[in-house]
């Protein structure tokens, strides 16, 4: 009787969000029973799965406790995130395969083409991966019951398994943005249930958890190698070489649940038709799971394989499949939806039973997706040996960080790249053996160089969920082309490699030498600037070309070089101070012996402009685009190390803007910054302030009269399309003939213009996703780079577009009073890899005052 009254008083007492949780048997199948000495994730939460949020450390607490209780797990720490939790991965076999799994894992790396390799004792891999979005977080507590699950078991049918399997848990992609997250939902929770959708608890602030640190998606990613988090997966993902990748998402709270295939006609050409049939093979099993337990799905439509930069696309071009699941999202505990109540127990639950159908799917397929895996770089050799041309050459020879980090991206994506013993000449092109290198086609990852390289403009289907455009050349603004002949080329026996990188060396200074220079073409100048300016070593920049003896010969330097003269330095150490930061951004350091000049101007003349540090002001808050802005940040000051100063535009009327010399408002919605804010905002420009705007932030700089360009309008964008013949069917499509997702375009820079200092191409690809477009009409000197006639480089976008932008302003810069403003429709530092055009917003920061263009009245 006792018992019953403190169970009842427990029950009165217990808070009724308690009541939605559940043991973690209950997530499992019924017939299964359990190892009583693998602990309980409750026994060390202290609370059950779904009851609460588990944070990061929670969730790496119980998988060491796991770890240590079974022999069938091991716990394997891959790196840090920037903000320093641990990011690690799980490995689930039998003790054996684990005592062995180096050895099994070193023999099923991509097969050797040359041998006929047998697949029958080769382990199935699985590799599930949750939460890459911090704030999809059912995926992540779902692991723990997916690990316990694997750990516990006494089922005859599991120990068969992982005696043949080894299966990769990593519980949490993104650990930063997950517990971002979970400390939101976690303030905002209240003792009593709320399914409330309006309640705060499902609205996060700005930034959300959906992003890592640096306010990336890390979904995004996966090609692009930007972010610690992806590097250090990437590596463990090409060592273990998974057969079946199932990556675990969470949508809308109104939608239901979905998994691949996706929509056929969305499916990337270079992704083999037999993984859409493997793909739908596994289907049925997650059918057949969500049938029992009678959940609502669908597959086959929204989403896309095409992007090879995510999780679940990335598989597909490896030799694997790559599956996408997407659980409609409680955000918080529960939400009423238009399917009834959600909670976020109900999200774990069915994101166990995917984890658990993705793994039966994948036993029952084994030696079909073995031999997929084996035929696919089989059939890659092959393939390559059909193509009309040989491989890429790549070459750049003013900037060896831009090109060390595109070599370094494709050796993490275990492409082999070779240096050229000899000068090599293609075309009339001579290509000097230090600064040129070769990727041959014919090699295992023969598909994925494909991907980086390919600038494909024609598409079957021409609607997509993300870029349809991303060739990494381009990008990173190296010239790539290439080569249907070889005769005379020569290449070392090794491919690159990091270590091959080399250093200036030593940097010796000494108190008679007159000046130094450094030129500003190599990517990492705008750093050993702005540290030098930081340490009060004054320097100034050229804004003409001038020629000096260096060394007893004649040396060129274009505008843009950057002098440090011995006569105006007063700091302690400057000499030893400035030898040491160059040689630690690896830039040559040259002296100067004398402030005359062979040719050009002399290093006294007023065209050298002197340089102040700038104080950079970045304006976010709701309505403004995490992603844009963590690019900036991420750029100045991940890459650069030079600070900024981060506002939601709602404080910017109480900030004292006369703090700041640069101003950058990115793509968002700034309908909130009323009259006060844009008065003052145009009085700090005429001070002197420089702003800059990108997409909508240039949009609403043109609107309030501070940048003088005009936008095309939405209905001018309509008119470019001819809808009258149209039946309702067409909506789709004609939607997406209008937009722009995500392509890249060719502009003609201004090379003598001081914002393009260290350009010595005038060809400058860009990134542009979205239909703005601005017109500058007959004024002189503003435009800084335009679109070339025939724009497109890689990627969909619509003829009317493409015709509508030849010609037109990509970036534009002009005075306003004694300040500068400067305007871009493109993305200048899209997603962390744009090297190539990123260089133009350091450029705005330090040579915004080195030019002077009126503002057209």
């Amino acid at each position: 009787m006792l018992s019953r009254q403190l169970f009842t008083l427990f029950f009165l007492f217990m808070p009724t969000w308690a009541l939605f949780a559940a043991p973690v048997q209950e997530y499992l199948p019924k017939q299964a029973s359990f190892n009583a000495n693998i602990p309980l994730p409750s026994a060390t939460l202290g609370f059950e799965i779904g009851q609460r949020h588990v944070r990061h450390d929670q969730l790496k607490q119980y998988f060491n406790t796991l770890a240590q209780s079974s022999k069938r797990l091991k716990i394997t720490a891959i790196g840090k995130t920037a903000q320093l939790r641990e990011q690690f991965i799980i490995t689930v076999s039998s003790p054996e395969n684990l005592a062995n799994l180096d050895q099994l894992l070193t023999k099923r790396h991509i097969p050797n083409q040359h041998k006929a390799q047998k697949t029958a004792n080769e382990p199935l891999v699985i590799w599930l991966g949750y939460s890459v979005h911090g704030d999809e977080i059912s995926g992540a507590n779902a692991a723990m019951v997916v690990a316990y699950y694997l750990a516990a078991s006494e089922e005859e049918s599991i120990e068969t398994l992982l005696a043949n399997t080894i299966i990769v848990l990593e519980p949490s992609l993104n650990p930063d943005g997950m517990d971002r997250f979970v400390n939101w939902v976690s303030t905002y929770r209240g003792s009593a249930n709320n399914s409330d959708a309006a309640h705060i608890e499902h609205h996060q602030n700005w930034v959300s958890g959906r992003t890592n640190h640096f306010w990336f998606d890390l979904n995004r990613d996966w090609l692009l190698l930007t972010q610690q988090e992806s590097r250090h997966r990437l590596k463990y993902f090409h060592q273990y070489q998974p057969h079946v990748l199932g990556d675990y998402h969470e949508m809308g709270a109104n939608s239901s649940y979905f998994f691949q295939p996706g929509i056929a006609s969305r499916t990337h050409p270079l992704t083999p038709k037999q993984n859409v049939t493997l793909t739908k093979a596994l289907a049925k099993f997650h059918a057949k799971a969500l049938d029992k337990a009678q959940r609502l799905y669908y597959s086959e439509e929204n989403f896309d394989d095409f992007y090879y930069g995510k999780g679940s696309t990335y598989p597909d071009i490896n030799g694997s499949i790559g599956i996408l699941f997407e659980q409609a999202s409680a955000r918080g505990m529960q939400q009423e939806t238009i399917n009834g109540l959600l909670t976020f127990e109900f999200g774990i639950q069915n994101q166990v039973l995917t984890s658990l159908s993705t793994i039966e799917g994948a036993w029952e397929n084994r030696e079909a997706l073995k031999t997929y895996r084996k035929n696919f770089y089989q059939q890659a050799i092959k393939q390559a040996k059909k193509e009309k041309f040989n491989g890429y050459l790549l070459s750049e020879s003013n900037d060896v960080y831009r090109l060390n980090a595109l070599l370094d991206k494709l050796s993490q994506h275990q492409i082999k790249v070779y240096s050229l013993r000899d000068d090599f000449s293609y075309e009339g092109k001579n290509y000097a053996k230090e600064t040129s290198y070769y990727v041959p086609l014919a090699q295992n990852q023969y598909r994925l160089i494909q991907a980086l390289f390919n600038q494909q403009t024609d598409f079957a289907d021409n609607t997509f969920y993300d870029v349809s455009g991303w060739t990494m050349p381009l990008a990173m603004n190296i010239h790539f082309q290439a080569l249907d002949s070889t005769w005379g080329l020569e290449l070392v026996d090794q491919p690159w490699s990091t270590k091959d990188i080399e250093q200036v060396g030593e940097i010796n200074t000494n108190k008679t030498e007159y000046a130094y220079a450094f030129e500003w073409h190599h990517f990492l100048a705008p750093k050993l600037l702005n540290q030098l300016l930081d340490k009060n070593i004054h320097a100034k920049v050229a804004t003409g070309g001038f020629t000096s003896q260096v060394n007893g010969a004649k040396r060129v330097f274009a505008s843009g070089t950057i002098i440090i003269p011995a006569g105006i330095q007063s700091a302690n150490n400057w000499r030893k101070n400035l030898a040491e930061l160059a040689n630690q951004v690896n830039i040559e350091l040259i002296t100067l012996n004398s402030g005359l000049t062979s040719q050009g101007i002399d290093l006294g003349s007023s065209s050298f402009k002197p340089l102040k540090q700038p104080k950079v002001l970045l304006l976010g808050g709701k309505g403004i685009s995490q992603y844009e802005a963590g690019e900036i940040r991420y750029y100045f000051d991940e890459t650069l190390h030079i600070p900024v100063s981060i506002i939601e535009h709602s404080r910017l009327v109480n900030i004292d803007l006369s703090k700041y010399s640069h101003l950058i408002l990115v793509d968002g919605d700034y309908k909130g910054l009323f009259d006060n804010n844009v008065k003052k905002l145009k009085m700090w420009i005429k001070h002197g302030g420089v702003v800059i705007g990108q997409k909508r932030g240039a949009q609403w700089l043109a609107k309030e009269d501070i940048l003088s360009v005009d936008f095309i309008s939405k209905k001018q964008i309509d008119q470019l399309f001819d809808s009258e013949q149209l039946s309702y069917q067409d909506k789709e499509k004609l939607s997406a003939r209008k937009r722009i997702a995500g392509a890249i375009f060719a502009t003609e820079l201004d090379i003598s213009h001081p914002l393009a200092f260290g350009y010595t191409d005038k060809n400058l690809p860009l990134f542009r996703n979205s239909t703005l477009i601005m017109d500058t009409g007959q004024q002189s000197f503003v435009t800084l780079a335009k679109y070339k006639a025939a724009p497109l480089l890689s990627g969909y976008t619509d003829k009317n577009l493409v015709h509508r932008l030849a010609h037109n302003a990509a970036i534009v810069a002009h005075n306003y009073g004694k300040g500068r403003v400067i305007a871009s429709s493109d993305v200048l530092a899209f997603r962390g890899y744009w090297l190539g055009s990123a260089k133009l917003l350091s450029n705005s920061l330090f040579f915004a005052k080195a030019f002077s263009t009126p503002m057209k009245k």
